[in-house]
């Protein structure tokens, strides 16, 4: 059976139908019309999906990168997922790629309860501290795309045992600000950072 859409025109299809359509607005007149089942969400819908967020966790970009680094360090024990909740949109995503011994790329997947489940037992066993060596964000209109390159500790000022960046969407929805996804990759021989994300 032939399929209705090939890729490319999927992707120019959805492309199209999207365009223009704002978090929180209606499709206009100018605008394909969404299907019925298509969810769209405003500042108010969005915050009553997710624990209530401390306002200078969300208020800025910078907030809330700390806001993340700070709840996933400690050591080995709880974290404070319910503030952790809070910075993310109930659909984002957690995406690691990386290299196995072999040299084969892989990638990981998390939901946010997915991540929350596995983080937990890991951090049950294990201190883990990781903190931004660098902060750049790319801002055009209500969305914002953060390199932060990172360190990764065993105790809060010992050797970094990893560095990496993470690539971390956010969007603003007029009253706060959501983190969408967070996408990184690891430091290697093979894949060094790059010296502007390296060093403060």
């Amino acid at each position: 059976m032939k399929t209705l859409f090939s890729a490319p025109l999927l992707s120019l299809a959805l492309g199209m139908l999207f365009c223009g359509v704002a978090l929180g607005q209606k499709p206009d007149a100018a605008t394909l019309p969404l299907p019925p089942q298509t969810s769209i969400t405003n500042a108010v819908e969005l915050a009553a999906k997710v624990p209530p967020a401390a306002p200078e966790d969300v208020k800025t970009i910078d907030g809330i990168l700390h806001g993340i680094y700070d709840v996933i360090s400690g050591p080995a024990g709880e974290r404070n997922w319910k503030r952790f909740r809070s910075f993310f949109l109930p659909q984002a995503r957690f995406t690691q790629v990386g290299k196995d011994d072999g040299g084969n790329i892989f990638v990981i997947s998390w939901g946010v309860d997915e991540f929350i489940r596995d983080a937990t037992e890991v951090f049950a066993k294990q201190a883990f501290y990781e903190s931004a060596i660098v902060n750049q964000p790319e801002t055009y209109g209500n969305m914002t795309q953060v390199f932060s390159s990172y360190e990764s500790r065993n105790t809060p000022t010992g050797k970094p045992f990893q560095r990496g960046i993470n690539s971390i969407q956010q969007l603003n929805d007029g009253k706060r600000w959501w983190v969408v996804s967070i996408f990184w990759d690891s430091e290697r021989p093979d894949n060094p950072l790059p010296a502007k994300f390296a060093a403060k």
